[in-house]
């Protein structure tokens, strides 16, 4: 039963805490992005309420990084494609992560045969004073 009431105030300090945030002036429906918060985040996990709002400023900041992107073609109507080359940097950023994985293990590769050329190197190598 604990665990209900934690629960249950937490509804409402999110529901008082939205009253408050619309106040705030923040970009987004607090609420719609706390919906999505709480898609992706385990059901057992509270957000403090400066979590939300630094969400809700931070899609403010890319939007308008996003934004402004697309404001620099000299066209008069902006397409999907603007809108693509504008967001690329958001959406390639796993991609970004998975490609430094590749370097690195190809790096360690790479230094494993070094250390391995230098044994072969000494051991052919070998002089009196070794």
């Amino acid at each position: 039963m604990p665990e209900e009431e934690t629960m249950e105030t937490a509804v409402a300090q999110e529901a008082e805490e939205e009253v408050n945030e619309e106040k705030e002036g923040l970009a987004f429906a607090n609420a719609q992005v706390v919906r999505v918060m709480r898609k992706n985040i385990a059901s057992d996990k509270m957000l403090k309420s400066e979590v939300k709002r630094c969400m809700n400023r931070f899609l403010e900041d890319t939007c308008a990084d996003v934004s402004q992107r697309m404001n620099k073609y000299p066209y008069a109507m902006i397409d999907r494609r603007m809108f693509e080359e504008a967001s690329e940097p958001y959406r390639t950023m796993d991609k970004v992560g998975e490609e430094k994985k590749r370097i690195v293990a190809h790096l360690q590769a790479i230094k494993e045969d070094c250390n391995r050329l230098i044994r072969d190197v000494e051991e052919t190598f070998k002089t009196e004073e070794d």
